[in-house]
């Protein structure tokens, strides 16, 4: 079987599989459970010199017809349990599981002082890494803490510094999604000294409202804010900024990705994207620990049928061709093709591509037959694939010859001239 294990700025686990830091990694009773249904590592729950007040209720789910949990919203802080409480427990978790990752994420007030402090205090138990939470978007942003800090470089660069000046092990710097570039702030860490960069944490959100009552949703006593929101549904997000962060040279430093990975294949995907490791939460607490023992498992088959040796040899091998939008062939065409024999004459495609797209299909007089494409004036955008219900019904076929590559970039580099 392929070796599975990691080494992420030397933060090393058996496996790529972390709990990302949430309410899955708040006690070492979970840890110790998450440990023991064979998750590689966990990124414990923010600590902090003193336990905030959390509030009831927290949580709120988004549903997509029956997909119960496509997406979820928290407006949960960090731990509220003692520190005293939570390094007992890690070095407990450490001695029992020594060979599992164990990252302390951190959270305080933006003081040279206040960081060091609550670095020498962690450093008493034995750890693996820190993860400073400059992402946390709700409740610890109005104090000046989490997304505060992750909104700002300068701030990044200061405060990743001083961890710096204090740890004696990889220092990972978590990131927020909510900005404009995250390549400034992944920047920023990188240039403080930061060992790893792990993104993304929560999207600022809020879930829905009541129809009903016309309460926002989760509400506290008839009142909500805003919150983080995560799952599958903000995976393609995460990808993009992964990504972003992986090709860009002045970052150059290992990730751990996070953000609606479920099962194996999400977590090859961010991989391939550049991610070392990947952290996750939300299918957890929506499916149990359990489900580590099928990413195991379909990982490990993946590599195999694919004569891959090690794990580590998918990372950002997709990276070269996550490329600017003017670098993309523009002489590359391709069109659909409906399969007759397969089309159940549902229209659809007809009426996705009439309404939404490029009226591009042709519905015929005789409903008995199949609708066809006018290839002459399709333009491949996949819509009509996409909203088929019968797999492989509709097949994008490319049409040019393959012999040319004009891009945008070509093209004004060549008016320039």
């Amino acid at each position: 079987m392929a070796d599975l294990s990691i080494d992420l700025a030397g933060i090393k686990s058996p496996n790529p599989f972390w709990l990302a830091s949430a309410p899955p990694t708040n006690s070492g009773y979970q840890v110790m459970r998450a440990f023991a249904a064979g998750w590689g590592g966990a990124v414990w729950k923010t600590l902090a010199l003193e336990p905030i007040v959390n509030v009831t209720s927290r949580f709120a789910g988004f549903n997509i017809g029956p997909n119960r949990m496509a997406g979820m919203n928290n407006i949960e802080l960090i731990t509220d349990r003692p520190l005293e409480d939570n390094l007992r427990e890690i070095a407990e978790c450490k001695a029992a599981y020594p060979d599992r990752a164990i990252v302390v994420s951190l959270m305080t007030e933006c003081t040279r002082e206040s960081w060091h402090e609550l670095v020498r205090r962690c450093e008493t138990v034995p750890l693996d890494g820190f993860e400073l939470n400059f992402g946390c978007p709700h409740g610890m942003s109005e104090r000046g803490q989490g997304a505060a800090v992750g909104q700002d470089p300068e701030l990044i660069e200061m405060v990743t510094r001083w961890v710096k000046e204090a740890a004696h092990v990889p220092v990972i710097v978590k990131l927020t999604p909510n900005v404009t570039d995250v390549r400034y702030p992944a920047r920023a860490a990188a240039k403080g000294g930061a060992d790893a960069i792990s993104l993304i944490n929560t999207i600022n959100s809020l879930i829905g409202v009541d129809l009903d009552t016309w309460l926002p949703v989760p509400h506290v006593d008839g009142k909500s804010s805003h919150g983080g929101y995560c799952g599958a549904a903000v995976k393609p997000i995460a990808l993009n900024m992964v990504g972003a962060c992986a090709k860009d040279s002045a970052v150059g430093i290992p990730i751990s990705g996070i953000g609606g990975v479920g099962d194996w294949r999400d977590a090859v995907e961010f991989m391939l994207m550049g991610s070392t490791s990947v952290q996750v939460c939300t299918a957890v607490m929506h499916h149990g620990f359990r489900i580590v023992a099928d990413m195991i498992d379909g990982l490990n088959n993946y590599l195999d049928a694919r004569g891959i040796a090690s794990v580590n040899e998918l990372v950002g091998k997709t990276v070269p061709r996550f490329v600017d939008w003017n670098d993309l062939n523009l002489d590359y065409k391709i069109v659909a093709r409906i399969d007759p024999e397969t089309c159940i004459r549902c229209n659809k495609c007809y009426i996705a591509c009439e309404d939404a797209a490029h009226q591009c299909i042709d519905r015929p007089a005789d409903p008995r037959l199949a609708p066809v494409v006018d290839e002459e004036h399709c333009v491949g955008c996949n819509l009509c694939a996409m909203v088929c219900p019968v797999v492989d019904c509709i097949e994008m076929v490319r049409v040019d010859a393959g012999d040319t590559v004009h891009t945008w970039r070509e093209r004004l580099t060549s008016a320039q001239l």
